[in-house]
């Protein structure tokens, strides 16, 4: 074994092991199994020799003054990419949608997060569940999209499922042995609200979640800021887009966390609302806030909309508040490979403003012009990063505290 291992390491620093990796594959000589690769490459820890260089190469513990981002392969690289979903998006506490999309008994929307389906619900007792959007009998999805109904009757086959979750009916069973209808009722997923918002928790364990609620184990210590700031069940949901961007959903939370470094240069009329020499980023246990004054210049529906102050807080692994005068929006940014990733924007909006139609429209509008800037310029860092002449880059010590901290979380969850 002593002799393999010499000559892996050999290998790999001579460039043959990778020159060969491409024809093993292409033989099919690489298996995988529970995230794991085997025939001729490392076992290390539940994932490949890649993934571990490319964790290996970002230094968690330099300070921002010293550090290098991290290496291209955490946005390029299609292993890196699947390991991340189980890592990253099958732990803790995720913002999923809105109270306003299940309001009522029997009102429900779908969703997906890496390879979970989900189906989030209210009951007829008012109570909100989630479940995997998976029928018990042939894996078909259940439920499609969003809307209200009295049950989920799966589209394949039949099976009928209560909005407990319960299996209610099943056709053609006769002669079946050894089955129980209580036993393959649809399994559930932990589900709670903060404020305006779904979460749910993806943990394997229950356990994993009992010693804190949704509120701390999601915000941490952050949750009274931001309820402070305006964040609160009380703003009205006004409209909703959703984007598919050509790049790694971690390109977009990075240019989100930048500390408005890129503003006045890509989003010219947003620069305009804000007194960027007031920006300021505080670091939380797995939230940041960004805050910035407003400039006040004139009395346009741009500088209403942005108010006295706009507080950006994102919270970890992929959820952005953006709250700010009357307004708040929301980013929920899912991964759907490694060089493409889906964007949900949501906005509310004060109660005393939901009847002035023309504000609402000017004020998506302005928000819509801010987000296209935003798709080139992250479409463009994703080509770049699949450049030859890039692998890292630096931090900018004084404004990009928060990416910095994404990336350590990140990295603590990819080696954890």
């Amino acid at each position: 074994m002593g002799a393999v291992r010499r000559s892996l390491s050999w290998a790999r620093r001579c460039g043959v092991l990778d020159e060969s990796l491409g024809r093993w594959k292409a033989a099919g000589w690489e298996r995988r199994s529970s995230g794991r690769v085997v025939g001729g490459l490392d076992d290390v820890g539940g994932s490949s020799w890649r993934v571990e260089k490319a964790l290996r190469e970002f230094k968690r513990h330099a300070p921002i003054e010293e550090a290098s981002t991290p290496p291209s392969a955490w946005y390029t690289d299609a292993e890196f990419a699947e390991f991340e979903m189980g890592r990253v998006f099958g732990r803790g506490w995720q913002a999923v949608g809105h109270v306003g999309q299940v309001e009522k008994p029997g009102s429900f929307f779908t969703g997906r997060v890496g390879k979970t389906l989900y189906v989030v619900c209210k009951d007829e007792d008012g109570q909100i569940r989630a479940f995997h959007n998976v029928c018990r009998h042939h894996a078909a999805a259940v439920a499609s999209g969003s809307g209200c109904t009295h049950s989920f009757v799966c589209p394949y086959h039949g099976w009928t499922y209560g909005l407990d979750g319960r299996l209610q009916k099943a056709n053609r069973l006769a002669g079946i042995r050894n089955f129980s209808a209580r036993e393959n009722g649809l399994i559930p997923i932990r589900a709670a609200t903060w404020g305006p918002f779904v979460l749910i928790s993806l943990a394997e364990s229950k356990a994993a979640e009992e010693s804190s609620t949704a509120e701390e184990g999601w915000l941490g210590s952050a949750g009274p800021i931001l309820t402070t700031a305006g964040v609160n069940s009380s703003l009205h949901h006004v409209g909703s887009r959703e984007y598919v961007i050509n790049c790694n959903w971690k390109v977009y939370c990075d240019n989100y966390l930048d500390g408005g470094y890129h503003v006045p240069h890509a989003h010219r009329s947003l620069a305009g609302c804000l007194d960027l020499p007031s920006y300021s980023t505080n670091l939380l246990e797995r939230v940041s806030i960004q805050s910035c004054r407003a400039a006040n210049k004139d009395k346009s529906n741009s500088n209403m909309r942005v108010g006295n102050i706009a507080n950006y807080a994102f919270v970890y692994p992929n959820f952005m508040i953006n709250r700010y005068g009357p307004w708040m929006d929301t980013n929920l940014v899912l991964p759907i490979s490694s060089s493409e990733c889906r964007v949900i924007f949501d906005w509310f909006l004060d109660s005393s403003l939901v009847d002035d139609k023309d504000f609402i429209e000017s004020s998506i509008a302005d928000s819509e012009v801010v987000q296209k800037e935003d798709i080139k310029l992250c479409e463009d860092v994703q080509n770049g990063l699949l450049s030859p002449a890039y692998d890292v880059g630096r931090y900018a010590p004084r404004v990009e505290q928060a990416m910095h901290h994404f990336h350590c979380l990140l990295h603590d969850d990819l080696s954890s």
